[in-house]
């Protein structure tokens, strides 16, 4: 992680999401720009949440930790979003592993300061109330679109997300863990990667996933999981 002393960059995505719909300027006072770069963790499970943060640029994924040291991936964010509320909430021990899978960019409030000063804030607890019935919605969204839609378009919609400026994507996490976030197993996710290429709409190859046909690709995507949390 680095901490970016750009104050202007840090006014303009104030700016850009309208965080002081949020915070008022008291506690943006307190405000910190923190970088991630491609891969890099940015919380891990169990440890203490010593800032909140504000996704303002970039894309991470979510995974949940298990009791057994396994892991399952939930769900990614990339548009504005608010990361640790019911850690921040509770004060309880971070229950996910958060890692970027781009160039990323955080707001960061020291949780100690919000705790201390600003949880009577109406408008900031509007906001925490707004962000975690969000997020419940969508898990319910999410566990029913893995329950009605084929595999094909689960698969279609998880390598939508990847895709970037590049011709391929590449996989950074194993075929058991993207079956189990996409609520299948590992043989039946294999015989859907197949599937695609017959359709000539991806080819795989070592971990990466060659484009062919994104417009198909995109079809198949029935529902982002990107808003989905």
């Amino acid at each position: 992680m680095k901490r970016i002393s750009d104050n202007n960059l840090l006014s303009h995505y104030i700016a850009r999401h309208n965080i002081e719909n949020i915070l008022d300027k008291d506690i943006l006072k307190y405000a910190q720009l923190h970088f991630y770069e491609k891969d890099e963790y940015i919380l891990e499970a169990e440890s203490n949440l010593e800032y909140y943060y504000l996704l303002v640029d970039g894309k991470i994924k979510i995974s949940y930790l298990f009791e057994n040291g396994k892991s399952m991936l939930l769900k990614f964010y990339k548009e504005f979003n608010s990361i640790g509320d019911l850690e921040l909430l509770k004060n309880i021990p971070i229950l996910c592993n958060i890692d970027a899978i781009e160039d990323t960019y955080l707001i960061a409030i020291p949780s100690d300061i919000l705790r201390k000063k600003y949880l009577d804030n109406l408008k900031f607890l509007h906001y925490l109330i707004d962000s975690l019935s969000e997020k419940l919605y969508a898990t319910i969204n999410n566990s029913s679109y893995n329950f009605v839609y084929p595999l094909i378009n689960r698969l279609s919609t998880y390598l939508v997300e990847h895709i970037t400026d590049k011709n391929y994507i590449l996989l950074n996490s194993s075929l058991k863990e993207i079956a189990q976030f996409l609520g299948t197993t590992y043989r039946h996710l294999n015989r859907t990667f197949k599937e695609l290429e017959l359709k000539s709409i991806i080819k795989y190859e070592d971990k990466k996933i060659y484009i062919l046909d994104e417009d198909k690709l995109r079809k198949l995507s029935k529902n982002p999981y990107i808003k989905p949390l």
